[in-house]
């Protein structure tokens, strides 16, 4: 397992070039997260992946720009696009009425997702109820810590902050802490890859919400209508479904699809 947590932390550089020079003055710079399987990650060959990844170069692609993907780790990419060293992030993060009052711009959103609690098999950890006088761990500015932080004095427990995800997992099986909150799909395909020690816990899950690609200026709004723009030519030409179903199988792509507005598939053919 540590070989497989180690092989996930390289930090990748990325670079979208569609067939164009890169080096251009106006190739724009996104900054992402290092390792959110399956949105953004290292596959085996060492190459960056994941349904962002492709999301962002089907949008690019459609809409004619050109962009740098800087793998950066969730803090750090919110931290380069407030600095201005980045344009904007796609990085799994979910659009919510906070986020935007503290200057976060958002897109249309791409992917619906949950918070979910994950803990320790030995924990026997059954419900919320279970985690009275134990500490769990949260991956720092997420709304998997938010979904804990309004959990943590109604049932009795603690919260540890992480800065990345491999870390808080590693302090599960470590027993740093009982369990962790974060992203249930994301949780869901962790646990399986790294053959971590822990199972969601059934019940736990919040409402939810969309993921958005998101920006830190108003100066920045002509690259959400991009983004908008195209993510409604990939919805509407099956692309989309086609980048979801690669990654998580066709029945989520085609529910994932649907919630987005694309006619199902029957139909398109029918056109």
């Amino acid at each position: 397992m540590k070989r497989k947590l180690v092989q996930f932390t390289i930090a990748i550089v990325f670079t979208a070039a569609l067939g164009m020079n890169v080096f251009a003055a106006d190739s724009l710079t996104i900054a992402t997260d290092t390792v959110f399987k399956p949105f953004e990650y290292t596959d085996e060959e060492g190459q960056f992946v994941g349904i962002d990844v492709d999301i962002l170069a089907a949008i690019a692609q459609d809409q004619g720009f050109e962009y740098e993907l800087k793998s950066l780790g969730w803090d750090p990419a919110i931290e380069a696009c407030k600095a201005g060293e980045a344009d904007g992030m796609i990085a799994g993060a979910s659009i919510t009425d906070e986020r935007a009052s503290d200057g976060w711009y958002f897109s249309d959103g791409y992917y619906f997702m949950t918070q979910c609690l994950a803990a320790r098999i030995d924990e026997e950890i059954k419900s919320f109820e279970d985690l009275e006088g134990k500490t769990v761990g949260v991956k720092n500015g997420t709304l998997g810590a938010l979904y804990a932080e309004s959990l943590k004095d109604q049932y009795g427990f603690e919260i540890k902050y992480y800065d990345g995800s491999l870390t808080m997992y590693y302090g599960v099986e470590t027993r740093e802490v009982a369990g962790c909150f974060e992203d249930t799909q994301i949780m869901k395909i962790q646990i399986q890859d790294l053959e971590l020690s822990m199972e969601v816990v059934d019940g736990s899950e919040n409402e939810g919400s969309p993921y958005g690609f998101v920006v830190f200026s108003e100066d920045k709004q002509d690259l959400l209508d991009q983004f908008n723009a195209g993510l409604a030519n990939i919805v509407a030409d099956g692309t989309y479904e086609e980048i979801i179903a690669k990654y998580l199988g066709e029945e989520v792509a085609a529910e994932a699809a649907a919630s987005l507005g694309a006619a199902p598939a029957a139909e398109t053919e029918a056109e």
